[in-house]
């Protein structure tokens, strides 16, 4: 059974508005692919930056997310809600800084991630069953963007 929609009105309280990729989470179908998308801009913008910037700039991210995804759960009492996108948001700025910088290469990292984080192959799967609270949260899609990250590169080295 899916959990019920989230009124917008828990964004007023930060640990929710960030969870929700600042209400991205909230659109009624596909939210996790919404949260993927609005981390194209951000991926886009740190592409002038130095690596070790990037690197710093997602690492934080990543490590945000799983106390704000691991609170909101919490506050929420649903385990990883669909509107809970800032995991998404997270790995792609992963993700990202592993490809070109390019819009087609941004596009088919968000199309893999979203592919291997719906579909959940093992271990994803495994992970996101048995790793419980933020970091249960955030460790499937850091997994989703590194098997989307092996697919890209595979690619770029036979292109």
């Amino acid at each position: 059974m899916a959990p019920p929609p989230l009124s917008p009105s828990l964004l007023r309280e930060p640990v929710h508005l960030l969870a929700t990729g600042f209400g991205a989470g909230l659109v009624p179908r596909a939210p996790g692919t919404a949260g993927s998308v609005l981390a194209l801009a951000p991926a886009w913008l740190m592409f002038d930056l130095p690596f070790a910037w990037r690197a710093a700039v997602a690492l934080a991210v990543v490590v945000l997310a799983v106390w704000v995804c691991g609170e909101s759960t919490r506050r929420l009492a649903v385990h990883d809600h669909p509107a809970i996108v800032l995991d998404e948001i997270a790995a792609m700025l992963l993700l990202s800084l592993l490809i070109e910088p390019s819009v087609p290469w941004l596009l088919a990292a968000l199309v893999l991630f979203r592919v291997f984080d719906i579909a959940k192959p093992w271990p994803i799967r495994v992970v996101d069953r048995a790793v419980s609270g933020g970091l249960g949260i955030v460790l499937d899609d850091v997994l989703a963007a590194l098997f989307a990250a092996v697919c890209l590169v595979a690619v770029d080295a036979v292109v």
